[in-house]
């Protein structure tokens, strides 16, 4: 019962953490997405110490609270089934999806090449399914209701999968490399909260 009471504080405290970094943007697209301060990293950790469980518990915590602060995003979307398929796949199956990390648990046997080389995977597997989460609600909500707005020269020009390709890349390739650039700094905090778990 005291281990799960430590895990749950740990898991909000990495979600509140992850929040706040979330506020921090570095850039942010028109029409929802952002480049912020490693706002994913925090959730990532959680999966790559306690494993897939508790990983995408975490993951889909997180993944609500981003959904309850990008509403006015949502405000966009013109249908019900488009606001489900938005809620769906912009918020709570993208965030939830970096407890993937989970799967590439970091364990304390691993040598410390193993482990940066586990988190490297961890990261951009989680990277890249969030980024395929949002590049589908790109071609088959986003596409139409720009289009339509007008608010692109550049959407008008181009297909509905070059469109979601090219919106949603401009922000998550910047903050898959920033992801990728804080793994060295993710092990370490992993391999020192592992070693107070054994105090």
């Amino acid at each position: 019962m005291k281990e799960k009471t430590r895990k749950l504080v740990e898991c909000a405290g990495m979600v509140a953490l992850a929040t706040v970094l979330s506020l921090v943007k570095i850039y942010e697209a028109p029409l929802g997405g952002a480049v912020t301060l490693f706002s994913m990293t925090p959730i990532m950790i959680i999966g790559f110490i306690y494993g897939i469980g508790w990983g995408s518990s975490c993951a889909f915590v997180y993944s609500v609270i981003q959904l309850l602060l990008g509403l006015k995003t949502i405000g966009y979307v013109p249908t019900a089934g488009g606001v489900v398929l938005c809620i769906l796949l912009d918020y709570i199956l993208a965030f939830t999806l970096l407890g993937v990390t989970g799967v590439f648990k970091i364990r304390d046997d691993m040598s410390a090449k193993r482990k940066i080389t586990m988190g490297i995977i961890g990261t951009l597997t989680a990277c890249v399914l969030r980024y395929a989460s949002h590049w589908l609600s790109g071609a088959v909500i986003w596409y139409e209701i720009t289009k339509a707005g007008g608010w692109n020269d550049y959407v008008s020009k181009v297909g509905m999968w070059t469109y979601t390709t090219v919106y949603n890349a401009q922000y998550m390739v910047p903050e898959t490399i920033m992801a990728v650039i804080a793994v060295p700094a993710m092990v370490t905090v992993i391999s020192v909260v592992k070693k107070q778990l054994k105090r």
